[in-house]
């Protein structure tokens, strides 16, 4: 329906109606704005290419029937949005899943379907949290080595995974997408700014509300703990860096962190709940060594081939289904949302732009 295209679009450009109704130059009020996003009215046509060059999207996109729905947003606790921010959150969701999904229909895949390893499981203990990381490991095959890229991971079992703009004190997000009589999609959003570190961590800690139902211990601490012992196994930790010790020095920590991928913080922590080192040797270290890491990250991970941490999943799609050429360069520059220029060039490549230039 036009009327929720409409609203999408007004939330992702993070207007008010009234911002709106001023933007189009006041052909028409806020309430008859908020009258066509709730059906009651419809644009004439000028009124309606004044809104879609305003809100910058197409006739196409506010015309095109609304085929998801979003489920509840599930921002972390505390994290102090206000409710603009997450309507404006909540738009970029749909529209970036729907074309997502909208790729995958192109292409005839199923691949939308979220292969759980099992069903939620009931955890009432941080040691509990600690077995279900486990058992991810054991089903999805993963062995006890460090992940090289938990955003592939996700993909590759179904999650939708998004890299977007988020208020600095959102790490991330999940929801489920409905969609008319199929199953729903798990949606991660991750929030763009943050490093490697902290975004594996984040992605880690919300496949954890997906894979558990916690009860009578904070929610948020298990989902930590869910995120810590798939991120660094136990008993590969232990190899690495002894049963017990007394300290770490600088060099040996941010070796390790890099080797797992994981905050220095974090690691700290993981030996404490692993009783590598005792609560007092972990206040030292916040208070020597680590006394600066709560704020700035030591040595951050850098993207590299194997450890990005980027959604590229859709990007390939989009360039597999132009090759195969069932969808054109307008088209793909739609899903995209880049310039056609761009893409037709990644087509072709760099030595291909570079040989017409000779």
């Amino acid at each position: 329906m036009l009327g929720e295209r409409l609203k999408i679009a007004r939330k992702k450009a993070g207007l008010s109606l009234r911002d709106l109704a001023l933007l189009i130059g006041g052909q028409v009020t806020h309430t008859a704005i908020a009258k066509y996003e709730s059906g009651q009215m419809m644009p004439g046509s000028s009124v309606l290419i004044a809104l879609a060059k305003a809100l910058d999207v197409s006739l196409e996109f506010l015309a095109a029937p609304l085929q998801v729905r979003l489920g509840a947003l599930e921002f972390r606790k505390k994290s102090g949005t206000s409710a603009r921010e997450r309507a404006h959150v909540e738009a970029l969701v749909l529209e970036q899943v729907e074309r997502y999904l909208l790729i995958e229909e192109i292409l005839g895949l199923d691949s939308a379907t979220w292969k759980a390893p099992f069903t939620p499981r009931r955890v009432r203990s941080f040691e509990e949290a600690e077995e279900v990381a486990k058992k991810v490991r054991h089903d999805w095959k993963l062995g006890d080595d460090p992940l090289p890229d938990v955003t592939e991971l996700l993909e590759e079992h179904g999650i939708k995974v998004m890299l977007l703009p988020l208020p600095d004190s959102v790490s991330g997000l999940t929801c489920l997408v409905e969609r008319p009589g199929q199953s729903a999609v798990p949606v991660i959003v991750v929030n763009a700014s943050h490093n490697l570190e902290r975004r594996r961590f984040t992605l880690s800690h919300e496949l954890g509300h997906r894979l558990m139902q916690i009860e009578e211990v904070d929610e948020e601490k298990t989902s930590h703990r869910f995120a810590s012992a798939l991120l660094t196994p136990a008993d590969h930790l232990k190899q690495q860096v002894g049963q017990r010790r007394h300290g770490f020095g600088y060099k040996e920590l941010v070796e390790t962190k890099h080797l797992y991928g994981i905050a220095a913080t974090a690691l700290l922590m993981r030996f404490r709940d692993l009783g590598i080192i005792s609560a007092e040797t972990l206040s030292t270290m916040f208070q020597t060594v680590a006394r600066h890491w709560r704020t700035k990250e030591p040595d951050q991970l850098e993207p590299s081939t194997l450890r990005s941490e980027e959604p590229r999943r859709f990007r390939r799609l989009c360039y597999r289904a132009l090759a195969e050429k069932v969808i054109n360069l307008p088209k793909a520059a739609e899903l995209l949302q880049m310039p056609a220029t761009v893409i037709a060039q990644e087509m072709r490549g760099a030595d291909a732009s570079k040989d017409r230039r000779q």
